[in-house]
């Protein structure tokens, strides 16, 4: 389970650490939120200024830095800027409102009232879709080990401003969780969940993309483990499903058996369908 002290976040065997700061020359009230995240969080806040943010790291002996602006929340890391948009939700949900499909939930065999417990929040999209799905009747509890991702993810969700009803919906009614996946199962009744999904750092990337870079330096890339897919297996009613590399052996490892579909796509859909 992750943890986290004054700033520190440990998962995945990795040791991180950050701090708050705001753009130059906030308002009042952007340094007031600020101050409230870093409070909530535990993490150190310090004034911009007009400090570069590579000084701020070596200076405060921070990795990472949780930016906060006027009405959003991003993350500076290594690799760039992470911050929260629907990306491809937009267009997945726009496909399936004119009645064309989606690997995922054609995977996740959802619908209407479903409730899907995704274990990979990740940057959200696949959360959104999920939700849109499900309805004002379902649920999607989305979980996120890592805490500057939750925050951030957690915030756009709630407060990213887009013309399309449907989609802010969606997004809205995501819920959630900065907590190790594995150890959130194991508090989970039996068949709570419809469906329970895994969107795992691949252990063979596909390519590397520059939409996703700046997350790589935050993400858990420990392997799914045989308990966490058998707790899982007990918390969902209907399906576990895992996204891999279609030549993955982890589908092998952990008894996924892989969907057909998606003839011109290295990704794949492994589930195991509960008796």
């Amino acid at each position: 389970m992750a943890s986290k002290i004054l700033g520190v976040y440990f998962f995945g065997g990795c040791m991180g650490n950050f701090i708050v700061t705001t753009i130059r020359k906030p308002n009042a009230a952007t340094e007031i939120f600020a101050n409230k995240i870093s409070a909530r969080l535990g993490v150190k806040f310090v004034e911009r200024e007009d400090f570069a943010f590579d000084t701020l790291k070596k200076v405060h002996g921070a990795e990472n830095i949780l930016l906060v602006k006027k009405n959003s929340l991003s993350i500076v890391t290594a690799d760039g800027e992470l911050f929260f948009h629907p990306n491809t939700a937009h267009l997945r949900i726009k496909n399936l409102r004119v009645g064309e499909g989606d690997r995922l939930i054609d995977a996740l065999k959802i619908s209407e009232g479903s409730k899907v417990l995704d274990c990979t929040l990740g940057l959200g999209s696949d959360a959104i879709v999920e939700s849109f799905i499900a309805g004002d009747s379902g649920k999607v509890v989305a979980l996120e080990i890592n805490p500057l991702i939750a925050e951030v993810v957690r915030y756009g969700l709630k407060n990213f401003s887009d013309d399309s009803l449907h989609i802010l919906e969606a997004m809205r009614r995501v819920e959630v969780i900065n907590v190790d996946c594995g150890e959130f199962l194991k508090t989970c009744a039996e068949n709570s969940f419809d469906v329970v999904y895994f969107d795992p750092m691949f252990r063979h990337p596909v390519k590397k993309s520059s939409g996703i870079n700046p997350i790589r330096p935050l993400a858990d890339n420990r392997p799914l483990t045989k308990e966490i897919i058998r707790e899982a297996c007990r918390v969902a009613k209907f399906r576990v499903v895992m996204k891999e590399h279609n030549r993955s052996n982890e589908f092998e490892r952990l008894g996924f058996k892989i969907l057909d579909g998606g003839k011109y796509s290295s990704v794949a859909f492994g589930v195991i369908d509960i008796a």
